[in-house]
């Protein structure tokens, strides 16, 4: 199994050691400090809760304004919009790449989607980019799982669509890709497989994978999941490492 390239943290400069200083508080009640205990521990919680609904909102993974934005652009573009939960892995209960020890190892019942958007894939990701030939979709789900969100379309969709597609690819191409699939006709998908990296293999939690399934291109649907999606993979890989041309190391 390939190993993941890492992205170094930057090494913390120690703040300067400084002696305690001793404050002396004149007040005789009435002050902050004369509430009771339980009082504290209420605004804590209180703090602690929005923190953690702001950090679902606007960190790692989608919030359910994002999933109400996008069901409903892409339903006025005419695409079936989804979430399903990936099947876990069948192998390993912590190792998805099991399912897939080489790039021909079958398919059925891997998949909760199709094309994939989340679940078994091969050790080894796809160098990103956009393709005019099929890549492996073992690997590309992969690349779902660093975050990328995923363009697909059937053998019959005319090449002048595939050439706006690519122009699309191109407009934000790290944590991207595109390729074309057997089995999807003239019918063009996107996927994307997002995830709380803290939660990721534990208790049975694997992330949610998400799918539209198109008649046609539509610039601000397509915006709209991209915008969404991109990034957010259940690794918590940074978009820096996903950019085009890279691949494993």
């Amino acid at each position: 199994m390939a190993k993941k390239a890492k992205t170094p943290r930057a090494p913390r400069t120690p703040a300067a050691v400084q002696a305690p200083k001793k404050r002396t508080d004149t007040r005789q009640g009435g002050g902050l400090g004369s509430f009771p205990r339980w009082i504290w521990a209420v605004v804590a919680a209180a703090v602690i809760g929005l923190a953690a609904v702001a950090a679902f909102a606007f960190g790692g993974g989608s919030s359910g304004t994002n999933e109400n934005a996008v069901a409903k652009t892409m339903a006025a573009a005419g695409c079936t919009y989804k979430q399903v939960a990936p099947n876990p892995p069948k192998r390993n209960p912590t190792n998805y790449h099991a399912d897939f020890p080489t790039l021909s190892s079958p398919t059925k019942g891997i998949w909760s989607t199709f094309p994939p958007s989340a679940g078994g894939h091969y050790g080894a990701w796809a160098v990103w980019g956009f393709y005019r030939q099929p890549v492996n979709p073992r690997q590309v789900v992969h690349n779902e799982e660093h975050g990328g969100v995923v363009i697909w379309w059937g053998p019959k969709v005319p090449s002048e669509t595939v050439d706006k597609l690519e122009a699309f690819y191109q407009e934000k191409p790290e944590g991207m890709m595109g390729t074309p699939i057997a089995g999807l006709g003239n019918k063009i998908a996107l996927t994307a497989w997002t995830g709380d990296p803290s939660k990721y293999y534990r208790n049975g939690n694997f992330g949610v994978g998400h799918i539209a399934v198109c008649n046609s291109f539509n610039e601000k649907a397509f915006r709209t999941f991209r915008d969404a999606f991109r990034g957010k993979g259940p690794e918590g890989i940074p978009l820096s490492s996903d950019a085009p041309g890279s691949g494993p190391q």
